[in-house]
């Protein structure tokens, strides 16, 4: 299931969405400020809240901030103010996620990822007016271009309710990126379409890398292997060869491949006029995707 309405902005809070829409009105804007943020208290609120629990490999961490002590979530403040939004600006796995946009920009360095963006019980509209500062701040970094990705597969879990039954629960719906849309970014299509590695139980995706690095052992697969067996999987006993335990661990969790779309690409030129003038794109423009569409795509 997408979002109930093209107009609708989710929140998050303790990896549970909820809605806003713009009648509710409610975002009075000198109420808000946006500041940098240590990395180490940014990845405590997204890991919190955020659906995917994880944080990327930051550059810059930007926080939304409030004297509306009502918004308040989970008694997160810096500087006296509640703490209710973050926005990650990361470096991605590939280089090439950013040089095929900006090929004339230097990536990590002229341009990065907008790698996590979560905004927990705010009103509708908050996001916009976030990211609008966000690269504002940015841009006086030295930052020119941004690249960011909306996932239209929904994820669902199976969950416990207070009767002891099983049930499955829809815990993130899919994004087209109506808030990227109402910035002005750039459509740039869609990434590459893939397969991945679904746990459904959990509605969590092992990434193609994650697993790598557990077969070859490289560094973080002691980490990865911790993650896998929080999940439910069996701990590799001593000697055990690692891919032989990881076909068993995805087996026990019961894994399944499920073909995915591709990611919608966005793209925002930041800077002075100028040089948001002179900044060139390296990817072909396209109409902004409706929720009729995507769900078309996912059939």
């Amino acid at each position: 299931m997408s979002a109930p309405a093209p107009l609708l902005s989710q929140r998050w809070g303790f990896r549970q969405h909820s809605w806003r829409h713009p009648a509710d009105g409610g975002f009075h804007a000198p109420s808000f400020d946006v500041v940098r943020l240590p990395e180490q208290l940014a990845r405590e609120f997204v890991t919190r809240h955020h659906y995917a629990a994880s944080f990327p490999a930051a550059r810059f961490s930007y926080g939304l901030t409030t004297t509306d002590d009502r918004l308040a979530v989970d008694g997160t403040t810096i500087g006296g103010r509640a703490l209710v939004g973050v926005a990650v600006l990361s470096v991605p796995m590939r280089a090439a996620v950013l040089s095929n946009v900006f090929p004339e920009l230097q990536p990590n360095t002229e341009t990065l990822e907008l790698g996590r963006l979560v905004l927990t019980d705010t009103p509708a509209n908050a996001e916009s007016w976030f990211l609008r500062r966000v690269f504002e701040s940015a841009a006086a970094e030295g930052i020119r271009g941004i690249v960011s990705f909306s996932d239209p597969m929904p994820r669902t879990r199976t969950v416990i309710d207070a009767n002891g039954h099983e049930r499955v629960d829809e815990y993130k719906a899919g994004h087209i990126g109506v808030c990227y849309q109402a910035t002005n970014a750039l459509a740039l299509g869609r990434s590459t379409r893939r397969t991945l590695t679904y746990l459904p139980r959990h509605g969590l995706v092992l990434s193609d890398r994650t697993l790598q690095k557990i077969r070859a052992q490289e560094s973080g697969a002691e980490g990865a292997e911790r993650r896998l067996v929080a999940l439910g999987a069996p701990a590799r006993r001593a000697n055990e060869d690692a891919s032989s335990w990881l076909r068993h661990a995805l087996q026990e969790l019961q894994v399944t491949r499920v073909r995915h779309p591709g990611n919608y690409r966005y793209a925002w030129a930041i800077g002075t006029p100028s040089e948001r003038r002179r900044t060139r794109i390296g990817l072909p423009r396209t109409p902004y995707a409706k929720p009729d569409q995507d769900l078309l795509a996912l059939l």
